[in-house]
């Protein structure tokens, strides 16, 4: 799903993100909701960013105000019943033209897809945060036995991808998050 959102930025830089974990709902401006591994998933695009809630699992990825921690490149934890990772990297863009190709590659890659939400900002059409789920490596390999007629456990774990461009800096923030539970 893509949205048009009718907000400005609330972090215009990618060094203005934190990165915080339980934190209760924030007020969204686009949420999408999809079923992952018997948990509802939302992806919910922030004024500042996004946050991801998944049954026991609340991500915020954000400009938030206070004691939020800077946006680490790793990250894990346990929650309830799941283990959780998390890793980021900044990809910072000297040419304008590669910043906006990388940013409609994204924006065509989730276009058509049921479990994926694009937001733009005002200002350009580059100014974009994406969110979208993603099969574990484990779940990849439970369909490609099921395609085979194999016998298959069940689906144990899901993650996410995340996008945010900052067309002012050319830089596109790029996070992956797994939420799996121990066998």
């Amino acid at each position: 799903m893509r949205t048009t959102l009718d907000t400005p930025y609330a972090d215009a830089r990618a060094d203005a993100l934190s990165f915080a974990l339980g934190l209760p709902p924030l007020d969204a401006l686009a949420v999408l909701t999809v079923e992952r591994a018997g948990l509802a998933v939302e992806l919910r695009l922030l004024g500042a960013s996004h946050q991801v809630i998944a049954g026991p699992l609340s991500e915020t990825v954000a400009c938030l105000p206070g004691a939020a921690e800077p946006l680490p490149g790793r990250a894990s934890s346990d929650v309830p019943g799941w283990t959780y990772e998390f890793a980021a990297t900044t990809a910072a863009l000297s040419d304008t033209t590669a910043f906006c190709r990388a940013v409609e590659a994204v924006c065509a890659r989730l276009a058509d897809r049921g479990d994926a939400l694009t937001g733009n900002f005002p200002g350009s059409p580059h100014a974009v945060t994406a969110l979208a789920l993603e099969r574990t490596t484990l779940e990849r390999a439970v369909r490609e036995q099921t395609a085979l007629k194999t016998p298959a456990s069940e689906e144990t774990g899901f993650g996410w991808r995340t996008w945010h461009a900052y067309p002012q800096t050319r830089e596109i923030v790029m996070t992956r998050s797994r939420l799996v539970k121990p066998t």
